[in-house]
């Protein structure tokens, strides 16, 4: 035996850590680990949406996934019938990759053209008559479970109710209760729902809501926390609050584990910094400074982040609709480099373009990805020498287009070496 004893120490030396001492750190640090373990848990591992559709609630209908699609299709084949159409549309060149993410997309509009559907209760359906909104709770919840019953429901839906400020407190709160209710009775809460709080000034307002659900959760027999929410960031004291502070980490706590999103709100945040109409924008440095801090306040927490939208809207002539339809691709692109992997859509119009450039991010960086994992993962080496953080997110990459039909199972796996399983395991889900 060597004369490093078993519990590491060396007699006489008294160069150790003794166990004690180890003790003590193990002691010290064990509150840590659990506050790290809660409020970091790391990213659910489910499918993330690249978008949400925005739906006022009077005009939803049972067709309205279907009528969306059959627009975007129609939009795509008028104005970019050929991959030669839609490069000169975007500014790009109309090569292989183009052609492949034209069919892709074309193919992805009429499978599955919503990923998630919001059902507009706040600004786009505006202040009705009590019984009027009390019909209309009724109405989507009845129609959402017909759909995800029949199969037509998107693989997420829900509404977004008004804010818990005075003035519509009580009516978002009753919208919200028949809304839910409904659901319950007709035969539960689908797998894929979701509720969006918006126009969040301080965190008491999340931990309001947060109540409401728990309360609704005993009262109809559920498990607790069954129901989660996105918090939508529209205002200068979700970010910044009067004590200098990031507000829109505390409004993640006050949460206290429901929130699952982060939506940025374009014109309502730009707006409420002085941005005149016509600059307000996703581009606006005053959206990138709101988002960085969204960003760094969601790290690690599992809760995503969602970009907001444009309000240039591809109608008309062809070179009116090519001319928002650069806009729009060119603002997804950027999104998407940035690390905000999902925006909202507000007309079917927005659908080609959001495919488009979501399809082309991942299609454009699937072998280099794809190379840099398998070397990662054999331990050869490569162009780059990476790291397990990084490796991380080469997996969240490849699933990501995995999830949204980007890229396809069998070409990850020849490329990598890798299943669905693997890759999640390497991206820490």
């Amino acid at each position: 035996m060597s004369q490093v004893e078993v519990d590491g120490s060396k007699p006489g030396s008294g160069a150790s850590f003794s166990s004690a001492a180890r003790a003590a750190v193990d002691a010290l640090l064990g509150p840590v680990d659990a506050e790290l373990a809660r409020r970091y848990p790391g990213d659910s591992g489910t499918r993330q949406p690249v978008h949400t559709v925005y739906v006022p609630a009077d005009v939803f209908a049972a067709d309205t996934v279907s009528s969306w699609g059959r627009q975007a299709l129609e939009a795509f084949d008028t104005h970019a019938g050929t991959s030669a159409e839609l490069a000169r549309a975007l500014g790009v060149p109309d090569d292989e990759l183009l052609a492949d993410v034209h069919a892709r997309v074309r193919a992805k509009l009429e499978r599955e053209p919503v990923e998630d559907l919001r059902i507009d209760f706040e600004d786009g359906y505006g202040p009705r008559p009590d019984a009027e909104e009390d019909a209309a709770a009724v109405r989507a919840a009845e129609l959402i479970g017909a759909a995800v019953a029949d199969g037509s429901a998107p693989p997420y839906i829900g509404i977004r109710i008004k804010c818990m400020e005075a003035a519509v407190r009580s009516r978002g709160i009753r919208t919200l209760e028949l809304f839910l209710a409904t659901l319950i009775a007709g035969g539960g809460l689908p797998e894929g729902l979701v509720l969006t709080l918006p126009k969040v000034t301080y965190a008491e307002q999340v931990t309001a809501l947060v109540r409401l659900l728990e309360d609704f959760e005993r009262r109809a027999g559920l498990p607790a926390g069954r129901i989660g929410f996105e918090i939508q960031i529209e205002t200068t004291q979700a970010i910044l609050g009067a004590d200098g502070r990031a507000t829109v980490a505390r409004m993640i706590e006050a949460a206290e584990g429901r929130a699952t999103g982060l939506h940025y709100g374009t014109f309502d945040y730009s707006a409420s910094c002085g941005v005149s109409a016509a600059y307000q924008s996703m581009d606006h440095p005053v959206a990138d400074h709101a988002k960085a801090v969204m960003q760094v306040a969601a790290a690690g927490t599992g809760v995503r982040l969602s970009d907001g939208s444009t309000n240039v809207v591809p109608t008309g002539p062809t070179e009116q609709v090519h001319a928002a339809w650069k806009l729009h691709h060119d603002l997804v692109r950027r999104s998407l480099a940035r690390a905000y992997y999902q925006g909202w859509d507000m007309h079917p119009a927005h659908l080609p373009t959001r495919y488009v450039a979501v399809y082309s991010f991942y299609r454009e960086g699937l072998a280099a990805a794809a190379a840099r994992l398998s070397a990662y993962v054999a331990k050869v080496g490569g162009d780059v020498m990476d790291e397990p953080a990084t490796a991380k997110a080469l997996s969240g990459y490849l699933l990501r287009g995995l999830d949204c039909g980007a890229v396809d199972p069998a070409e990850v796996t020849l490329l990598t070496g890798l299943d669905r399983k693997q890759l999640d395991a390497l991206a820490g889900r």
